[in-house]
Formats: structure tokens, sequence, C-alpha cells
């Protein structure tokens, strides 16, 4: 199997970049990360690859526009203990590790991970976010994330599982992963043994945003999460360039929900510096999102959402299909035709 790529010279080694190619001030600011399973889907003759898109480092990302900032959804400011986001009442963000498997160019939190980011919680502060979960009864839900928490070996996860176990008042656990898609082959029975060790009710978030990473491998991964009880959703996030067009995104949920997978969050880019290239306009993602109710199944629709900057949390962008007032309504249909509602006359 193929080495991971963490270097520049790793990427012009593999053909992702021509030599000489300056990449240099990016891979010391934003660090570098592929998979081989990752690399296996990448042509390195295509210049608009969009799998590469995602994971090759680029000139433009040196580039921070005025409205960008380093905790675009502001993490920071609803974190009491290092380790901890309690951005809504009933649950909290565990961010237990920094570092991620691959580094995707647009990550919102790229500015705390990697090699130079916040790293992984020492034992103390480990302890002190567990307390602090314990002594908030309010606390329904424990979502792990990072960095990606299933870089963690499945001893260490199923340690920290346990402590988990002994909170009564938590009641679901809940994964945000890449790894079953760029490092598939680490869902083995000891992580699903692991990632069920709490007792909660586990759910798993797949982040993939482009249907070729849904491989055979990766396919195998999710049957034997679904086998040991864990129930996957997906978040993909829309990206210029990866997915912004409707036969892309029909074919990813799609694919989601043959894996049974629930389509759940397609995230609007957030403002991350240096990712302004990845942004496609509210108004295009709106476009996207209205034309995929009337292509595809219901099931396979996800709720298109923007983190408000500055820690506002979530709010559903997708456009509003209805207006008015007073008991009379304008709906839009899928084609973008207006309706009265009720109708003026019985048919």
């Amino acid at each position: 199997m193929a080495q991971p790529i963490k270097s520049v010279g790793d990427l012009e080694a593999a053909g992702l970049i021509p030599a000489h190619s300056n990449l240099t001030p990016v891979a010391e600011k934003y660090a570098i990360g592929i998979t081989p399973a990752v690399l296996d889907l990448i042509d390195p003759t295509d210049p608009d690859d969009p799998i590469a898109r995602q994971f090759v480092p680029r000139p433009e990302e040196l580039v921070t526009m005025a409205d960008e900032r380093a905790d675009p959804i502001g993490d920071l400011t609803h974190s009491p203990v290092e380790g901890i986001v309690h951005r809504y009442p009933d649950r909290v963000l565990l961010k237990a590790v920094h570092v991620c498997p691959v580094y995707c160019r647009f990550c919102f939190r790229r500015e705390m991970v990697g090699p130079q980011g916040l790293g992984t919680l020492t034992g103390p502060q480990l302890d002190a976010a567990i307390a602090y979960i314990a002594a908030h009864s309010e606390i329904w839900e424990v979502i792990l994330t990072g960095g990606d928490p299933l870089v963690l070996s499945a001893r260490r996860l199923r340690d920290l599982m346990e402590r988990l176990r002994g909170i009564e008042h938590v009641k679901v656990v809940r994964f945000h992963t890449r790894v079953p898609v760029v490092e598939p082959e680490r869902i083995d029975d000891d992580m699903v043994a692991a990632l069920t060790a709490s007792g909660k009710v586990t759910y798993l978030a797949v982040h993939a945003n482009h249907p070729r990473e849904l491989t055979a491998t990766a396919r195998a991964g999710f049957e034997r999460m679904l086998a040991g009880g864990i129930a996957l959703i997906s978040q993909t996030v829309l990206l210029k360039g990866v997915n912004d067009d409707v036969e892309t995104l029909a074919s990813l949920m799609r694919g989601f929900v043959e894996n049974r997978i629930r389509p759940y969050y397609l995230h609007h880019p957030d403002l991350a510096p240096g990712t302004g290239h990845f942004r496609v306009e509210i108004a295009e993602g709106q476009r996207l999102v209205a034309a995929l109710r009337g292509r595809i199944s219901g099931l396979c629709q996800p709720t298109y959402v923007l983190d408000i900057p500055g820690g506002h949390g979530k709010a559903d962008i997708g456009a509003s299909a209805i207006a008015g007032t007073d008991g009379c309504f304008t709906v839009r249909d899928w084609q973008g035709g207006e309706h009265a509602y009720p109708p003026a006359e019985a048919p």
C-alpha cells in the first residue's frame, strides 16, 4: 500500500503537483494529509479532479478575504473548558484530538488542526472535559469531533466511551468523521466495539462530498457499523468545483441512502481563511437544493445549513417554498411554478 502524503515533496513524487510549484508557504501554514485510499481516487491527469481539489493544496489558500476569520463558527466563544464546545443547551462537542488522517483544504477548523494545531487533550484536560459533561445534567448528547476522533486507537476510544457510560443523563453519543471514506480499513470489529462501548444510542456522521468517495471498501465499513448497531447520517460541504451541480449532489445523496446513511446536513462553506475559492453563492446553493427536491426521492434530501459566524449556531437556509399572510399563501413547486393556497376555486 502507498504511504500517506504529508509534504510538498510527497505531492510532487506522486505527480499531484508539478515540480517547483512553490507550495511550501501553504504547507508551512496549513497541514497536508492524503491517505492511500484517497490517493487511489485521484486522477492526476485531470486538472479539475473533484477529489484532488478537496485535498491537494493550492496557492489561493494564502489569500484571506476581509470577511474570513480564524474561528469562523465561534467555537472558542462557547468553550467553557479545553476540548468542550457548549453552544446549544442539550449537547456539547467533545474535541479530544485536533489531528486528522486527511486535511481538507476547505476545513473550517484549519487554524486549529494539524501538527501545528491544538494537539490532543492531555490527561488532566480530558478529565476536566468529562467532569464538565458529568456536572451538567442538561447535556443529552455528546458529539465527538475534532480533528477526527477516529484517529484514536480502538483501545483509547473504548476507554473514552466507557467514561461516558457512567454519565446517566447522556443518552446519545455521536461521532463526526472522515475515516470511513478516507481510511476505511480502520473500520474493523475492534473499532465498531469501541464506538459502541458507551452503551448509549450511537450515531456516526459520515463526511463525504463526492459520490466517488463511496467505494466498495467504504461500503463494507458502513455495513460493519450498521451491523454493530450504529446509526449512520451524512454531512457534506457544498464546494465549488467538487459538487456544485445537481447531478453530482443527486448521485451522492442517493449513494448515502443506498448504504442506509440518512442524508443530514449540506453545509454552506464557512468563512475560514484562504477558502474563498470553494464558496458558492447562497442563492446558487438554494437553487441546487430546490432542484434536488423535484429530481430525487424525499429520502435523499439533506438540510442546507449555514453556521452563523460568531458562534450563533446553524440556520436552515434552504429557500422557503411558501410566502404570504392572513391565510393566503403562494407556494412554489420544484420547477419554479407558483400556486395560490388555498386555491381560489375548487377544481
